[in-house]
């Protein structure tokens, strides 16, 4: 992934972010939007694991309506949240790639 790349996927979810708290969007620049973290790393990792989660189990849930008829799932329901589902397992794999190669240069390091 590139560094535009992930610019754009971290533009995206700060985007979202203030969309699901409700506040306004700060425009003012990228130096601007950086806020005072809220929680560890390792509980933001938590949190991600599980949004993840809870994707995939949408995706199932919505897959498997579909297959049992229910009129209420269209199939355009369907192949979004499979999307997405797929897009964020994939994020969460890159993500983990990128913390195990970073975690194997630590330890190759000489002290």
């Amino acid at each position: 992934m590139s560094v535009a790349g992930i610019q754009a996927a971290l533009q995206q979810m700060q985007t979202l972010q203030t969309q699901a708290t409700g506040q306004k969007p700060n425009v003012a620049g990228a130096a601007a939007q950086v806020q005072k973290p809220e929680g560890s790393f390792a509980t933001e990792l938590k949190a991600s694991i599980n949004r993840i989660n809870e994707l995939q189990q949408t995706s199932a849930a919505k897959t498997q309506a579909f297959q049992l008829g229910d009129p209420s799932v269209s199939l355009n329901d369907v192949m979004v949240d499979a999307q997405k589902a797929s897009l964020a397992f994939e994020m969460g794999v890159q993500v983990r790639n990128r913390l195990v190669n970073a975690y194997k240069e630590v330890m190759n390091m000489n002290v």
